[in-house]
């Protein structure tokens, strides 16, 4: 019962970044918002998310992770109501901000109270659950928009999460059991505010390069280069605190460190992927939002079958070996986009899209089982911040990285098409597909014998936007196999059980005894 209710929690948050992306065009119009407005509804919320994702995973393991659970679910519905109903693009990046926050408060704690319920030899498989929610809440989001457009107007993909809102208040109260680091010591409020504004600018540089593609331009490099900063002096700090909020000694442990990079590239690899896979359905292949949603749902059955089980999989043939069959995998489906055209059989693509999510499901589990496994359990919080705060990182770059490589490459097969386009159109029409459909669409519109140029624009913008796809697939597809090569060196073999008391006074250790039973699970399955 527990750990539905956190999958309730966790579906909220996460649902809301995927759905809102069928939803922008729409906003857009009715707002009368420019696309740097739009993007940043957008980002505001993964902005703050991320910048206060792992302050809110330590400050649950002191004040109560139950706590947090209630108010950050509090936070996130009465936000959505405000962006539900929100009048002026300033308002809806206010309020979308203001559901980071709700956001950045559920988020850590739902993992970190699954470290603490479940004993050693059952948290594999409920790690396996979580993780398996949190890559369905990704591939349904634009299924449950594209339904929500079709019948109402776009207020409602905010006011659909009012009522999970509800019954997810109402059920943390009666069900959840509040946990705490039972000798927290001091705070480290410096520490806090160091990681706040170093994942901020960080991540803010991150998704300005994306916007811009200017990578080497100061707006872009100087806050991400301040942000590294401030995160190793976050680091500095940390090792030479007598009460450090995260223990940075933990990143010596191969575990904690390469299930950590595992997930951080797995995300890296699947958000690009999953950014150029959205265009492709919908302006290459004319779906519609709701159709295009429909497609992606193979990614979370793939995901579905594969994570809950991956836990019994690690017991057998150890963590090292799973993960980095997923990463393969996921490296292989991302491959197979190369050979994607525009005319290839639907059929065909979602069996490379169930590969994707299937290999996903054999990554993400027992990676964030490394990482919870080498946590004490009283600070459970600050290791599940970590967990999650890598993957909205790794998420984020791999959208603005390989989102830049997308348009670059664009712009270089579209070439001079855009020739047939007035001046003033051209640079939009170059930017993206989007922008070259429209601009044809406009053509059309204010001189019908341009019919036949605006044509040719429209089908040499779909073939530049598949080759440029296939080049991101290649890229995306390395990064995944990365993963898989970070897995064999550094992952254990075998993963004991955790035998931590329940106390959480020391992490669990990794195994790498390879002479183990292999159908049986490693450790002592030590209770709570």
């Amino acid at each position: 019962m527990i750990l539905g209710v956190l999958v309730v929690c966790l579906l909220v948050v996460i649902l809301d970044n995927t759905i809102l992306n069928v939803a922008l065009k729409t906003i857009q119009a009715d707002l009368g918002a420019t696309q740097s407005q739009m993007e940043w509804a957008i980002n505001s919320y993964t902005l703050v998310f991320a910048g206060l994702m792992f302050s809110a995973g330590v400050l649950g393991d002191r004040y109560g992770r139950r706590l947090f659970l209630l108010v950050g679910m509090v936070v996130f519905g009465l936000a959505s109501v405000a962006s539900a109903f929100a009048s002026t693009p300033g308002q809806l990046i206010g309020t979308r901000a203001l559901m980071g926050i709700g956001a950045a408060l559920v988020q850590p704690q739902t993992l970190s109270v699954i470290t603490n319920v479940f004993d050693p030899s059952e948290r594999g498989r409920a790690i396996g659950i979580w993780a398996s929610f949190s890559g369905i809440g990704i591939a349904i989001g634009p299924v449950t928009g594209g339904l929500l457009l079709e019948h109402f107007w776009w207020g409602s993909v905010f006011l659909v999460n009012v009522p999970f809102v509800l019954v997810g208040v109402v059920a943390i109260a009666l069900v959840v059991p509040e946990s705490k680091d039972p000798s927290p010591g001091r705070i480290d409020p410096f520490g806090v505010l160091l990681s706040i504004a170093g994942l901020s600018l960080l991540v803010y540089g991150i998704i300005h390069g994306g916007e811009t593609t200017e990578w080497g331009s100061p707006a872009v490099l100087g806050p991400i280069l301040g942000g590294i900063a401030l995160v190793a002096l976050f680091v500095f700090v940390e090792v030479r605190s007598s009460h450090p909020s995260l223990d940075v000694t933990l990143f010596r442990n191969p575990a904690f460190s390469a299930g950590a990079v595992s997930i951080g590239l797995v995300f890296f690899a699947m958000q690009g992927a999953t950014f150029f896979l959205a265009y492709f359905w919908q302006a290459v292949r004319n779906y519609s939002p709701l159709e295009a949603g429909l497609l992606v749902v193979p990614v979370a059955v793939g995901i579905a079958l594969a994570a809950p089980r991956s836990a019994k999989m690690a017991q057998r043939f150890g963590t090292r070996v799973v993960v980095a069959f997923g990463m393969t995998l996921v490296g292989t489906a991302l491959g197979a986009y190369t050979f994607v055209g525009r005319d290839t059989p639907i059929w065909v693509i979602e069996i490379i899209v169930f590969a994707l999510g299937f290999g996903m499901g054999n990554a993400m589990a027992p990676a964030t089982e490394a990482v919870m496994s080498a946590v004490p359990r009283a600070r459970a919080g600050a290791g599940s911040a970590v967990n999650n705060t890598v993957r909205m990182v790794g998420g984020a770059l791999g959208v603005a990285i390989m989102g830049s490589l997308l348009s670059a490459s664009y712009r270089s097969h579209l070439g001079d098409a855009v020739d047939v386009l007035p001046a003033a159109a051209r640079d939009d029409a170059g930017e993206s597909i989007g922008g070259a459909l429209e601009a044809a669409g406009r053509l059309v519109a204010t001189a019908p014998s341009s019919a036949r140029d605006a044509l040719a624009l429209v089908e040499a913008a779909k073939d530049a936007f598949v080759d440029a796809m296939h080049l991101t697939a290649v890229g995306s597809a390395v990064v995944a196999w990365l993963g898989a090569i970070v897995a064999v060196l550094f992952l254990p073999r075998r993963q004991r059980a955790s035998s931590v008391d329940a106390a959480g006074t020391g992490p669990s250790e990794p195994d790498d005894a390879a002479e183990e039973p292999s159908g049986e699970p490693s450790g002592d399955g030590a209770k709570v």
